[in-house]
């Protein structure tokens, strides 16, 4: 019983990392002025830690970023593309698990 009960604590503890919520995200750049600013927030947002996917549209001036959100945040996003010269807010918000 003992060792039933080790196995099963050590099992919930290694894969509590499988339970990361991955998030997407919409934010409101209306600073694009250029069809070129897609670029610049794209890379930008690309460099944020736990981000794996990032599309820039300049026609909506939003950009839909997909992150860990275990490893960064929407503030950190914003922030992201604020110190690139593109101050951003959000838009819209979705969330889904990941196993």
């Amino acid at each position: 019983m003992k060792k039933t009960m080790i196995t099963t604590i050590l099992f919930l503890l290694f894969s509590m990392p499988a339970l990361a919520v991955e998030k997407t995200v919409t934010l409101s750049v209306p600073g694009m002025t250029c069809v070129t600013c897609p670029i610049t927030v794209k890379a930008a947002l690309g460099q944020v830690a736990g981000v794996s996917a990032v599309d820039v549209r300049f026609e909506e001036r939003d950009a839909t970023v997909t992150f860990d959100d275990e490893k960064t945040s929407v503030k950190e996003l914003t922030e992201a593309t604020t110190n690139a010269g593109y101050p951003s807010t959000l838009k819209a918000t979705a969330a889904k698990n990941q196993s």
